[in-house]
């Protein structure tokens, strides 16, 4: 595969798990762990081909709403990943981010995330991006009440504020913006995830549960985005030009 075709950054949204398990009438839970199994493949291929950055929606905002008993699920099912995968991750030279409101991870999750990041905070390979307690739209209220804070404070005024000044008080703050969005199950949508950071970026849907997205799945979807053309508004005469 040509290097130059390879997505700096990509998203995915890892849809299906439930579906996955309701098919082979297991629990949701059965599902979620299935899953967990495809992140570590899907990041050994991405450290492979050259991909600079990967962010996971693992846990949206709205995912508090979920039964109780499959919220404790998840939380022991990330302690788990952490615990178990950390030293593999440093090994490989991945770089570990949380994003989100981590405030409402307890306590217990939170310090082992934390502690997780500080470990391999020197990696200088794939930064591996997991977007926990997220929500688009709460990403983005809480960049206008810090700079609307700071404008307060008469720290900035408005003639700062444009894009790049808007995105250094995002969760995504230091992390390009992906260039391409895979989602599996088939869902025509972007479910809150990343609103702003979406703007220009090439979307992928698969009809394929993420339980089942292989590195075989991840290849074809990469295959896909190499062979589009990225305007960002131009025309393609433009872009010739260059």
């Amino acid at each position: 595969m040509n290097q130059k075709k390879i997505p700096n950054h990509i998203a995915i949204i890892m849809d299906g798990n439930g579906r996955w398990a309701k098919k082979r009438f297991q629990p949701r839970i059965f599902g979620h762990r299935e899953g967990m199994k495809r992140v570590k493949e899907v990041v050994t291929y991405c450290s492979k081909v050259g991909v600079k950055a990967l962010s996971l929606f693992a846990f949206s905002s709205e995912n508090w709403n979920r039964p109780k008993q499959e919220v404790n699920f998840l939380m022991s099912l990330l302690e788990e990943y952490v615990k178990k995968e950390v030293k593999e991750l440093a090994d490989n030279n991945v770089k570990l981010k949380f994003i989100g409101d981590l405030q409402k991870i307890p306590e217990r999750y939170f310090n082992l995330i934390k502690e997780s990041e500080k470990k391999l905070e020197h990696c200088t390979g794939l930064h591996l991006n997991i977007a926990l307690s997220y929500g688009g739209r709460q990403d983005i209220l809480n960049a206008v009440k810090k700079i609307c804070k700071k404008c307060s404070e008469k720290k900035c005024s408005e003639s700062d504020i444009d894009e790049k000044f808007f995105s250094q008080y995002l969760y995504t703050a230091q992390i390009p913006d992906p260039d391409f969005l895979i989602r599996t199950s088939g869902e025509m949508r972007i479910s809150n995830f990343f609103l702003w950071q979406l703007a220009y970026t090439e979307i992928y849907v698969t009809d394929t549960l993420w339980p089942d997205f292989s590195e075989k799945h991840l290849e074809k979807a990469i295959e896909n985005y190499s062979q589009r053309e990225r305007r960002f508004g131009k025309i393609s005469e433009q872009l010739n030009e260059n």
